[in-house]
């Protein structure tokens, strides 16, 4: 029945655009419309970052395992709202001009930080098919734990952008907090079970090397 779901989940990521465009066409993006888009388009990306980082706990939790299928497409949506953000930096504010982003990029910490936060999305979108993941194997899961060193610099990036009123970047960084706590904690209780593993079946070799001796 998921597989039907998929176009609607589409057309959801899609409403923030839709959005921001019917505002456009309406005047409805307030007194500095660059700032407005790419408020609007950042907030976006850090939401479906977060969302796609929520989509393994939520699937182990509730054991719904149906739920993998988005976690392609919605980290994809994250790339794409990323890009708008970057484009309206680099087209609406900038207008191209390469001397003053590299400015910007080497004195504004922000911008940095916001710039790693992109860079590091550019590989998990150019590794997010399935000819990637025969073709990477185990080294595939590996790199796409950059997700959460980009959204972390994401994070980063609204905090050191807002300066004073940081409620909510703080809010995002909260989730992403919970979210790394549950893979800290996951990996721990991984490692207990298999050391457990290790030495139950440690004691049962043990087991039958006695019993074989005693014959």
């Amino acid at each position: 029945m998921h597989r039907y779901f998929k176009p609607v989940v589409f057309l959801a990521c899609l409403l923030p655009l839709g959005r921001l465009m019917w505002r456009g066409v309406h005047a409805g993006l307030g007194a500095n419309p660059i700032e407005f888009i790419t408020h609007s388009t950042g907030d976006w990306t850090l939401i479906f970052l977060l969302v796609t980082l929520s989509i393994t706990p939520l699937r182990k939790l509730t054991r719904q395992y149906w739920l993998i299928s988005f976690r392609r497409m919605l980290g994809l949506f994250a790339f794409f709202y990323g890009s708008l953000h970057l484009t309206t930096y680099v087209w609406l504010d900038k207008f191209f001009d390469v001397h003053e982003m590299l400015h910007d990029i080497a004195k504004r910490k922000f911008i940095t930080a916001g710039m790693t936060a992109f860079a590091l999305m550019i590989p998990l979108a150019l590794t997010s098919t399935k000819w990637s993941i025969r073709k990477l194997g185990k080294r595939w899961q590996v790199l796409h734990r950059l997700i959460y060193f980009s959204a972390a610099a994401g994070v980063i990036h609204y905090i050191w952008l807002v300066k004073a009123d940081v409620k909510k970047p703080l809010e995002y960084a909260f989730v992403l907090g919970m979210l790394l706590m549950y893979r800290v904690v996951a990996w721990l209780f991984a490692r207990k079970a298999m050391a457990k593993g290790v030495a139950d079946a440690g004691s049962q070799l043990i087991v039958r090397q006695s019993r074989r001796s005693a014959f």
